[in-house]
């Protein structure tokens, strides 16, 4: 596994082997960020992260190296987290980002009270937690953390349907690759039509 772009470009993270990780793939993670970027690689520059069910924390490194200014990343399993700091020591980085060790909920109340407003926030459970996407989705939909115009993203596995309305929050987006695909949310009180040229990289496909 590795960074694919930005400032720390191919270089390794570590994961667990036979622990319950399932990190994000680097073609995913690709896709993802292409759909982010659209074309323009200094869109995150300064953007704000939130990386829920962070695991070994690919995809918020991912955005720390393309330009994102915070990442804020909340991870229940000690093992899990433990990882998380080392990849991000690994490769240098001193600031910017703050691991909360945390279940998500709980994790999501620390942040509120400390009045953090992000622009992406990310998901990625267990894929055998199916109940923790609704959960979560419902919870941010309702939450002060998700700045104007601000995305939620959810990774989850293709014949998991994880909602397309939580009250405010719509899903504008669905992009599927292998077995896996992306969720693409945001307040429905926000500009959500993507650019009719908006394609998925190779190998993607969206609805």
């Amino acid at each position: 596994m590795r960074v694919i772009a930005g400032r720390y470009r191919r270089r390794l993270l570590g994961s667990l082997p036979g622990y319950d990780l399932r990190p994000t793939s680097d073609r995913l993670r690709e896709t993802l960020f292409n759909v982010l970027t659209a074309g323009n690689p200094s869109a995150l520059e300064a953007t704000i992260w939130l990386d829920l069910f962070a695991g070994t924390g690919s995809v918020g490194i991912e955005a720390l190296s393309r330009g994102a200014s915070m990442l804020y990343a909340v991870e229940s399993s000690p093992p899990a987290a433990q990882l998380l700091r080392s990849n991000i020591r690994s490769l240098g980085i001193e600031s910017g980002f703050q691991v909360l060790e945390r279940e998500v909920s709980r994790g999501l109340t620390e942040l509120e009270r400390q009045a953090v407003a992000v622009d992406v926030i990310f998901l990625d459970p267990p894929y055998r937690l199916a109940a923790a996407y609704e959960e979560t989705i419902a919870r941010l939909a309702n939450s002060t953390l998700l700045k104007p115009g601000g995305r939620v993203i959810a990774e989850h596995a293709k014949r998991l349907e994880p909602g397309a309305m939580f009250g405010a929050l719509a899903r504008y987006r669905k992009l599927v690759q292998g077995d896996a695909a992306l969720s693409f949310y945001q307040k429905a009180s926000a500009s959500i039509s993507p650019p009719a040229s908006s394609l998925p990289p190779e190998g993607g496909r969206t609805t």
